[in-house]
């Protein structure tokens, strides 16, 4: 089958957290083990992943040297952590693949996703990301044009747009790739977002894009037999948090869109991987899964996760 496997934060960084270097080759490293035994199990693969924390890092770096040097731009930040996951997820995709005796060729494309310029979130942005400031020193930043809002006891935190992903533009060499038997590694963090003018030229902006919405949206272009989000517990859940809360296991779409619906998952965890599950169902996809990275092969093959098919 033609696996679209996408990769959460948690898959990139300690399980504390930290996004030291040598924190994420280890993640990366465990994360690839589980993706080569994919690979050995037969299975055509593509990966997308997150860069959450890899470009919280370089905002950093940004607060910090403001005052010398102009902040990097988004769309730059997902380009340059697209370059630094893709170069480590193949130093480990290729040692993961030896030691299952399935060597294969792996590549990683810097992949640009098209949004509208005209996307409503543009003028108003609301995505929260970064740090915390006190206004003294959110206040070079925003003398350098970015949004920043105040968030009372906390501190000012920077606000920005995450526009809809209309099209992954980079599929054609991803077709040629996986023609030739690679393993293809694309669309990190969600693409990096551009737009296109009226004269058709191409531009970066300043964007987040949701990646498991584009991980949906490039499994559905690519033909992919099943999508494959990957997180850090085995199953979505039913009354989170509750004395009645249960695991979902195999669930129809209209069922599931009726717990999305009732609220049943957080915006802010859950709720954007069921609605890129969802949509790649919706839109002809032949099946979803949701689990922990541990149970990838049993859900690629049906047997493990919450699993999302057509009614």
């Amino acid at each position: 089958m033609r696996v679209l496997l996408a990769l959460g934060g948690n898959a990139m960084t300690a399980p504390d957290g930290s996004a030291t270097p040598a924190a994420q080759i280890e993640a990366v490293g465990v994360a690839m083990r589980a993706a080569a035994r994919l690979v050995a199990a037969g299975h055509e693969l593509v990966i997308t992943h997150g860069n959450g924390p890899q470009v919280g890092n370089i905002l950093v770096k940004n607060e910090l040297a403001a005052h010398v040097v102009p902040p990097v731009p988004l769309d730059w930040c997902g380009a340059q952590t697209q370059g630094t996951l893709g170069f480590t997820i193949l130093d480990a995709l290729d040692d993961a693949l030896a030691d299952a005796g399935v060597p294969r060729p792996v590549a990683a494309l810097v992949t640009r996703t098209l949004v509208d310029r005209d996307d409503p979130n543009f003028a108003s942005p609301s995505k929260p990301i970064g740090r915390y400031l006190p206004l003294e020193q959110a206040q070079t930043l925003i003398d350098h044009g970015q949004v920043w809002q105040d968030r009372g006891e906390k501190g000012w935190r920077r606000v920005v747009a995450s526009p809809e992903p209309l099209e992954v533009l980079d599929v054609g060499p991803m077709r040629v790739l996986l023609d030739a038997g690679h393993v293809v590694v694309a669309a990190g963090g969600g693409g990096i977002p551009v737009v296109r003018e009226p004269d058709g030229h191409l531009r970066g902006v300043e964007a987040v894009i949701d990646k498991d919405l584009t991980a949906a949206l490039l499994a559905g272009t690519l033909g992919a037999d099943v999508l494959v989000i990957a997180t850090d517990i085995d199953h979505a859940t039913l009354d989170f948090g509750t004395g009645t809360q249960r695991d979902l296991g195999r669930v129809s779409l209209a069922e599931l869109q009726r717990y999305a619906a009732d609220g049943q998952f957080a915006s802010g965890s859950m709720g954007p991987k069921v609605d890129a599950a969802m949509r790649f169902v919706a839109g002809g996809g032949p099946r979803s899964v949701i689990t922990s990275l541990s149970h990838i092969t049993d859900a690629v093959e049906g047997g493990f996760g919450t699993v999302i098919e057509a009614d």
